[in-house]
């Protein structure tokens, strides 16, 4: 791809023309252009860390986070939240049966971001955007930065939840910052827990955009990305906490802003805050992504029920399928009512849908119609809480365990590869320029041949 190009997203009516432009080897925010997690370039089928094969480069990243890496050029973006009293945080991996408890963590923490050089892993800049006593406890299994940041190539937006929403210019100058209040983070039927807050902003012409749903209040707002000014607030009503990231879709002549969720998963104009669509009935844990992909929005979620759920773009009003009868509501291609994905955000390559659930098992599906086109599971791949993400053919996934997985994206399942990182990895990588960048619980790792 030449020096500077535009991102065109597939949907129904056509092609239509993004807002952002991209370098090729530009990942923006959560799972890269759209948060659709497809990478550019040739990765590595296999690599060695202990060895140093295919390692570009390996930084230590102090602290605690999953946030995912972001790329912008030759710059590269992480966040984290670093124990004043603690040393060694951790956080516990696996499946915690019958456990939602909050970790035991004291004390205050300092919130940063990073700026690293792509091409040599040096750190450019760190700033600290926050040091206090968290307002609100973290998931045993997670942390007190889950959030990705976003960039546009000259603002830098990083989420913290409850301790706040910041913009850095690109080299590190803070040029604003909002408190959006105490965000109660935890399973609705469970009020006491405090699981923490999750999703990230996303970047899109112009503004920064947030979807923030907690159990004491639940909205999505936009913000000026050059002076912080709000720009919108939407209520979402009655919805309960979600850890989900939104995406955008520009079809038909509007921009949809999509937010997962569990009282209704729903479809916003973006210029008028009005609601556009939504459906009932998915799971009690919204996490996964909303995915776009052939004039098709995918949402899936997970606990109670995992449903999965096709929606044109051009839908209007209430989508919720009834069980006992055939016919769809206008708007909802298909539906699947179970084999959806409680954690892992699903990907589309070549009109395949690939989920994969938190317990190793892959499906796929033909994206037109929904049918199942092959289900297996990962031998020996242990709980995944990262999402897949997909370079030249290939999917890569990404276990607690620090394996990475690499399949072959098909009508079959084919393990091409297994690597291990040998450290604990909980958030999702990013794609940029045939590199992999895997964020462990220590270091940030460049894979690259």
């Amino acid at each position: 791809m030449s020096s500077r190009s535009m991102l065109w997203i597939s949907c129904s009516t056509g092609f239509i023309l993004a807002t952002a432009p991209l370098l090729a080897g530009d990942w923006p925010s959560f799972r890269g252009p759209n948060g659709n997690g497809i990478g550019d370039g040739d990765p590595p089928v296999r690599w060695n860390v202990e060895t140093g094969e295919h390692v570009r480069w390996k930084t230590p990243i102090p602290g605690l986070a999953h946030s995912s890496p972001i790329v912008w050029g030759d710059r590269v973006f992480v966040t984290t939240a670093v124990s004043v009293d603690d040393k060694a945080p951790e956080a516990k991996t696996g499946w915690l049966e019958g456990s939602g408890d909050s970790a035991p963590d004291k004390g205050a923490w300092t919130w940063k971001v990073l700026c690293l050089k792509k091409s040599d892993g040096s750190i450019l800049w760190q700033k600290d955007a926050h040091t206090g006593v968290p307002k609100i406890k973290r998931h045993a299994k997670a942390s007190h930065a889950n959030s990705t940041p976003a960039t546009d190539g000259k603002h830098v937006a990083a989420f913290f939840g409850s301790e706040g929403l910041y913009c850095y210019d690109i080299d590190g100058k803070l040029l604003w910052k909002k408190d959006l209040g105490v965000f109660e983070s935890g399973p609705y039927n469970a009020p006491g827990l405090e699981w923490g807050f999750a999703s990230s902003p996303i970047i899109h012409d112009g503004q920064v955009i947030v979807q923030c749903d907690a159990l004491n209040t639940a909205f999505w707002a936009s913000f000026d990305v050059k002076t912080g000014s709000e720009l919108r607030r939407v209520p979402r009503k009655k919805e309960v906490t979600t850890w989900c990231t939104p995406s955008i879709l520009e079809a038909g002549g509007r921009t949809q802003l999509i937010c997962n969720g569990f009282k209704r998963m729903t479809g916003y104009d973006l210029s008028t805050g009005e609601r556009l669509w939504w459906l009932r009935g998915g799971g009690d844990c919204p996490v996964p992504t909303p995915q776009i992909a052939d004039g098709l929005i995918i949402l899936t979620n997970g606990h109670g029920r995992s449903p999965i759920y096709a929606i044109r773009a051009d839908a209007r009003g209430d989508l919720t399928p009834k069980d006992d009868e055939e016919k769809l509501p206008d708007g909802l291609a298909w539906w699947q009512p179970r084999g959806g994905s409680y954690m892992p955000t699903p990907i589309v390559v070549n009109s395949r849908l690939y989920v994969a659930n938190d317990n190793g098992i892959l499906s796929a599906h033909n994206l037109k119609n929904g049918d199942e086109v092959f289900r297996d599971r990962i031998e020996g791949g242990g709980t995944f809480s990262a999402s897949v993400v997909a370079a030249a053919g290939r999917l890569y996934f990404v276990n607690e365990d620090g394996d990475v997985f690499v399949l072959e994206a098909g009508d079959s399942f084919k393990l091409l590869a297994k690597n291990d990182m040998n450290e604990v990895c909980m958030a999702t990588p990013a794609i940029s320029d045939g590199l992999l960048l895997i964020r462990g619980q220590k270091h940030l790792y460049c894979i690259g041949r």
